[in-house]
């Protein structure tokens, strides 16, 4: 009789269990959508979030990551998350500029950083994850964490050794900061979404493209149309921000926001240092092509062409408070650090 008690109570104990982690397993689903198209590597390392988040929570998030345009435009997220349309998103903020400049200046200062591990010092521990949250709150998300790529490329029909070198070259560059920078530079940019790219430079439509690292360029075959890229790159290093609509992340228990913040402060450092392991080797492919010709532009000339940003940088700073708070935020930073 006892034995059938104790085989009765286990039976009860475990299916407890089971529903309990059934009901976990459901608390909570979210669909996510990024910047890249789904063969990039960059989409594949935010999947391994998701995958990172689900474990850590015990399964009581899922999240689905999808590719840009999946559900909106590229330059919607913002708007489609704050409305619950998406629960999140993981994209460069600067498409975000022609709704707020200081999207432009937390998301891609261009010609700041040498490294992006500058970036993440600064975003984590300088007030820049402080001041985004104060910039998209009003728009109803959160900022989860600040990520990176790493410094990109510059694949291009003309050899860029030098500033002048980019009188009237049509560059893609998303709109905002970057884009007023190249055209200060003396470039002519063109917007465009990342996804056309490709076929913009077969067809002749840009000539260059301020789009990623190296190892995506080559692996998607830009630089059979664009075969002098700027090698390490001496411009952009865009920022990745991870945000959730406020209500939900607000409605949340703390160790399910603990769980995301960690999870993406891994993210952060995953995208550095296996982004720049295939750049590596990316590099290493493409010294083997006698068709593609890699630039690294002199130091030179790379300190022309930041000075020509730090122009525009105290430009940007005057177009609202929020600007220029992040302009003082982040040259009082560098100048601590004998960076500008």
């Amino acid at each position: 009789m006892i034995g059938k008690t104790v085989t009765r109570l286990l039976g009860a104990a475990v299916g407890m269990v089971m529903m309990t982690g059934a009901a976990a397993a459901a608390q909570y689903e979210w669909t996510f959508q990024t910047s890249e198209t789904a063969g990039e590597p960059t989409f594949k390392y935010k999947q391994d979030w998701a995958t990172n988040v689900a474990a850590m929570s015990g399964g009581r998030i899922k999240i689905e990551i999808l590719p840009t345009g999946a559900v909106v435009p590229h330059n919607q997220t913002l708007d489609a998350v704050g409305s619950g349309i998406l629960q999140g998103h993981m994209t460069d903020p600067s498409y975000f500029s022609g709704i707020n400049p200081a999207f432009s200046m937390l998301g891609n200062l261009v010609g700041a950083w040498g490294n992006p591990l500058e970036f993440l010092e600064y975003m984590k521990v300088g007030g820049g994850e402080a001041l985004y949250n104060e910039l998209v709150e009003p728009y109803g998300l959160h900022l989860i964490g600040a990520a990176a790529t790493g410094l990109e490329s510059l694949p291009s029909k003309k050899p860029l050794r030098t500033v002048a070198d980019m009188k009237g070259l049509k560059i893609r560059a998303p709109e905002g900061m970057v884009y007023d920078i190249f055209a200060k530079a003396g470039a002519a940019p063109v917007n465009l979404p990342g996804s056309e790219v490709y076929t913009a430079l077969e067809k002749g439509v840009i000539d260059a493209a301020d789009y990623t690292v190296f190892a995506t360029n080559q692996a998607q075959g830009l630089h059979k149309f664009a075969n002098n890229p700027s090698y390490p790159g001496f411009h952009s290093l865009p920022m990745v921000d991870v945000s959730i609509n406020k209500k939900i992340w607000d409605g949340l228990p703390e160790d399910l926001k603990a769980i995301l913040v960690t999870a993406t402060d891994k993210l952060a450092y995953d995208l550095v240092f296996k982004l720049k392991k295939l750049d590596i080797a990316a590099v290493e492919e493409a010294k083997k092509d006698p068709n593609i010709h890699l630039i690294d532009m002199s130091q030179e000339e790379r300190k022309k062409f930041r000075q020509i940003a730090q122009q525009e940088w105290a430009v940007w700073a005057k177009k609202n408070a929020l600007c220029g708070k992040v302009f003082e935020s982040v040259t009082k930073f560098m100048g601590d650090r004998n960076m500008l």
